[in-house]
């Protein structure tokens, strides 16, 4: 057990130990383990107060530091002793706590029997057999692109050692970790109290009651995707401007939603997840807007925070199987629990619910200078990192083989029918158009010869989104919505749904979006305009958004009852 490498690269992040090819607590914390797992009556632990006095005990015989902020004592004091209804407290110390100890007594024989079950079990056999796939728990380092697969079981075990705040925290900021533990959760519930901490922490309690009463038994994947910077003969590599240019794919369907939300979509598909580049962003700590919302609503989610360091411009977290256990409504300070939601989505080989969650981060306040060449690739290749996919590989391969592009000289203007009423391609002369690039150029990215993609060989996953990278973030919505379109096709997605939440700057995307399918016009055609007005924008020659400035005529009609077609009667 002490030999393997997966394990070693996570020792100094794991509260047990291991000795004698056995994983352990120390004798003080399996009794004071024990003595929680029979409840408050013998515990005496039946208040919040009381309860961060045990957990302070468990970490000393763990030689952990005290816990920081001190106002962590505080917050688990307000939280279960004064916003707690008697009733909940009552349950919550006399059958939750008792039964995360019993189930925190076991995290070591959890983690034995998923390293023994590791590298040779059902994902080798969902993937057909394939021999090399690493699944074992480990630190997903940025630039090595692998997967983790965790039991449900064994994820509820690792939320609650972040809740009793039982990992090691010493090294991870040098490592680019996240915050683990809820200590500075509860902090920010004492020291600046609102509804939306309360209800966050809400969720966390309902999941533990939940796993609780009935422990699930699927599994969640976490898979760090690379696309490298370098070419590579056999993987994908990170694309450059000319290539986008160069894309002859045609561009993915469209369909525009204003209100709804991307994880109550019905179907099968990539829901993205507008991240942090460590991953988790503000959950554990004020945060409340998207990313952290979701890592609520499905608390497993946490557990890739203890093995995934931030992401790199070139790298995006898959995560599949992440089971639903609340509702809620609002949003930022509006954010409320709202009772308890049953996960009905369907099961794939492995066990894990088909929910794949896609976490990308975006430019954080870009300014003007996402206008820019370098941040339009950036953020656009980001998308695409996320949405690429293993499976398509022969075909995504193929494809630039028999590209009309391969071995051409650099890109010349787009062939568009005459009538068309938009701004004039960029021409080969443009500071956007880069040296000639191979074609095979855009080959794999590789996962240790899998994916967790590769287990359902569908072709109907396509992508649900919305405003990543707007709101807090600060980015342009219409240029983010183009940005994953782009991405979502060049990926060979088959289609986008896209949320907008309502949100006014994007009110006229159905409308282009159809006007632009209408004239049949690939990736290269769509990123050339995208380029030719950000550069426009960065000069300050203009100063309308992209929608308005490909077509002028959308700002004297009114979306709600245009045929996009009869756009086509304005021309410059």
């Amino acid at each position: 057990m002490e030999n393997r490498e997966d394990l070693k690269s996570m020792l100094e992040y794991l509260p047990v130990f291991v000795r004698s090819s056995s994983l352990f607590w120390p004798p003080p914390v399996v009794e004071a383990l024990k003595a929680l797992s029979k409840g408050s009556d013998h515990s005496q632990v039946d208040s919040g107060e009381v309860l961060f006095l045990a957990v302070s005990d468990i970490r000393h015989s763990l030689n952990l530091h005290p816990l920081f902020p001190s106002s962590a004592a505080d917050g688990y004091s307000l939280f279960f002793d004064d916003l707690m209804s008697r009733a909940d407290a009552a349950k919550w110390f006399g059958e939750v706590v008792p039964a995360l100890s019993k189930l925190l007594l076991r995290l070591p024989s959890l983690l034995e029997t998923h390293y023994q079950n590791a590298d040779n079990g059902l994902f080798s056999s969902a993937c057909g057999g394939g021999e090399g796939i690493k699944t074992g728990l480990r630190l997903l380092e940025s630039q090595e692109p692998g997967i983790v697969v965790l039991s449900q079981e064994l994820i509820g075990a690792l939320v609650a050692c972040s809740f009793f705040c039982l990992f090691p925290t010493t090294n991870r900021g040098a490592n680019h970790l996240p915050t683990i533990n809820f200590d500075h959760l509860f902090a920010n519930l004492y020291d600046n109290y609102n509804e939306t901490q309360e209800n966050k922490l809400k969720c966390i309690i309902h999941y533990f009651e939940r796993i609780s009463s009935c422990m699930p038994v699927g599994h969640v994947s976490f898979e760090r995707k690379v696309l490298p910077w370098k070419h590579h003969p056999f993987c994908i590599s990170y694309p450059e401007a000319n290539l986008w240019s160069k894309s002859n794919i045609s561009l993915c369907p469209l369909k525009v939603f204003t209100s709804g939300f991307i994880e109550d979509q019905p179907g099968e598909a990539l829901e993205v997840d507008f991240a942090n580049k460590y991953i988790g962003g503000g959950a554990l700590h004020r945060g409340c807007v998207q990313e952290e919302i979701r890592f609520m609503i499905n608390p497993e989610l946490i557990a890739g925070m203890l093995f995934l360091p931030s992401m790199a411009d070139n790298e995006a977290i898959e995560i599949v199987g992440a089971e639903r256990f609340s509702n809620y409504t609002g949003y930022a300070s509006s954010f409320r629990f709202s009772g308890d939601y049953m996960d009905k989505r369907e099961v794939d080989l492995m066990g894990r619910r088909k929910t794949r969650i896609i976490a990308i981060d975006a430019l954080a306040c870009p300014g003007k200078r996402q206008y820019g060449t370098e941040c339009i690739l950036r953020e656009t290749n980001k998308a695409f990192i996320g949405f690429f996919y293993q499976c398509k590989f022969q075909q995504y391969e193929r494809l630039f083989q028999e590209d009309r592009f391969c071995g051409a000289q650099p890109y010349q203007e787009v062939t568009r029918p005459k009538s068309m009423p938009f701004r004039e391609s960029p021409s080969a002369s443009s500071s956007e158009i880069n040296e000639e690039i191979p074609c095979d150029k855009m080959s794999r990215h590789v996962v240790e010869k899998g994916s967790s993609q590769c287990v359902d060989h569908q072709d109907e996953i396509g992508i649900v989104t919305g405003n990543w990278g707007c709101g807090a973030f600060g980015g342009d919505p219409e240029l983010k919505a183009i940005m994953q379109w782009l991405a979502a096709s060049q990926a060979l997605r088959p289609f986008i749904y896209y949320y907008t939440f309502g949100l006014e700057a994007l009110q006229a995307l159905d409308l282009v979006s159809e006007w632009i399918l209408s004239h049949g016009w690939s990736v290269g055609d769509l990123w050339s305009m995208l380029a030719q007005y950000s550069s426009q924008r960065l000069r300050g020659e203009t100063k309308v958004g992209f929608f308005n400035w490909l077509l002028p005529s959308l700002s004297s009609h009114h979306y709600d009852n245009d045929d996009p077609m009869t756009l086509d009667a304005d021309t410059h």
